[in-house]
């Protein structure tokens, strides 16, 4: 039994030496996100605007229903959505309107900070998501 307590705090002395910390400092280092990481959306655009040809499957397949979605014509032709914008307070960042995208026109980047003082702040635009 005193070989158990022992090498129990052995391990837990060779913790707290130099170096062997398992805590990350946030501010001034920042973990990378794994590949699949979902994090804050964002547009994909092309040569002259967005890659969105306004299909509403985007917020048909959403479940927190957090994006709105207003198609528009162009000159051309061409449904684009005159309106683009993602309630970030709802979303629970499950990633199936980026499944749904039949033109890959929304991704999901590995960006995590997004903490605000603001709830105006959490209303990505299409501008917004455009950058």
């Amino acid at each position: 039994m005193f070989t158990a307590i022992a090498k129990g705090l052995s391990i837990t002395f060779k913790h707290m030496l130099p170096g062997h910390s398992t805590t990350v400092q946030y501010p001034t280092v920042k973990l990378k996100p794994s590949d699949r990481f979902r994090g804050l959306h964002r547009l994909v655009p092309t040569q002259d605007r967005e890659k969105c040809v306004a299909c509403y499957l985007c917020p048909t397949v959403c479940p927190a229903k957090c994006i709105t979605v207003e198609a528009a014509e162009n000159a051309k032709g061409e449904k684009y959505p005159r309106v683009y914008s993602i309630d970030l307070l709802r979303c629970i960042f499950c990633g199936y309107c980026v499944e749904a995208c039949p033109v890959e026109a929304l991704e999901m980047t590995a960006e995590y900070e997004l903490a605000n003082y603001r709830r105006a702040d959490f209303e990505f635009t299409k501008e917004r998501l455009l950058r």
